[in-house]
């Protein structure tokens, strides 16, 4: 699926979230501060996750269709001292921007979702970086204790992405067939179809609107809707924020069958 974010402003949104997530670490009081929502992590191994996943994706964008590249090999590591981390942050970012901004959108990329609805392309790994430094921003905002939503623009777009990219595949759901649907308070709504065909997400009308799509008809009909604001949506699908933060109609369990779901086995 296609997002409705141009390029250019892709690459303004990366821009603008690496600068917060830049923020955030600068505002810590220690970078060995554990991260809530990725407790397994302290703030510095964040921020070592994100310095290097750019670079690495810069890497990757850079060597087209081919497979991936490696970026560790004779990187500099990230720097424990702050200033130079970030530093080294900023630097990462921008290597991938650079990237970006060379191959443009439509130019073919290796990319680890083939078997999803999102194209291998330049464009959408920038539409996936973007959600990426977006939900690791707020882990460090939260880290800080000064959690902010994701800007509009960011979740709204940020809801399809996860959808269509994370999600959707050719492999068989194993279990009765059903639907999840999406509900921005921005009016804006997903459903999600899983079968024996795999998981395709589609754009629905949001309740109260004008049709788009009859996603509430027929044998798929949706099992449990889920609704709050987009940031909510984003952060309930990556796990930030708990199940009753959002209001949920239906069978709510069956988002742990979809989370336990490896459509790789």
């Amino acid at each position: 699926m296609t997002t409705t974010l141009t390029f250019p402003v892709l690459l303004r949104l990366i821009d603008e979230r690496s600068t917060a997530f830049r923020a955030a670490v600068a505002s810590a009081p220690s970078l060995d501060v554990q991260v809530p929502t990725c407790p397994e992590w302290t703030l510095f191994d964040l921020a070592q996750h994100i310095g290097e996943g750019r670079r690495a994706w810069a890497a990757t964008v850079a060597a087209g269709p081919a497979p991936a590249k490696s970026a560790a090999e004779g990187a500099p590591a990230a720097p424990r001292e702050r200033e130079a981390l970030l530093a080294w942050l900023a630097e990462s970012t921008e290597q991938l921007l650079d990237a970006l901004r060379k191959a443009g959108p439509d130019r073919g990329c290796w990319t680890w979702w083939g078997a999803s609805q999102s194209p291998q392309t330049c464009g959408a790994v920038a539409r996936h970086q973007l959600q990426q430094i977006a939900v690791h921003t707020y882990d460090a905002q939260v880290t800080v204790g000064a959690p902010e939503p994701l800007p509009d623009e960011v979740a709204l777009d940020g809801v399809e992405e996860f959808l269509s990219t994370c999600v959707a595949t050719t492999s068989a759901w194993p279990h009765k067939p059903t639907a999840f649907d999406f509900h921005a308070t921005e009016s804006h709504s997903w459903c999600l179809t899983v079968d024996g065909d795999g998981a395709r997400s589609t754009r629905i009308s949001a309740p109260g609107t004008t049709p788009v799509a009859a996603a509430d008809e027929g044998p798929n009909a949706a099992g449990v809707s889920v609704r709050g604001t987009a940031s909510e949506l984003v952060l309930f699908v990556y796990d930030r924020i708990p199940a009753d933060s959002l209001q949920i109609e239906g069978d709510a369990g069956l988002f742990d069958l979809l989370r336990a779901w490896d459509p790789e086995e």
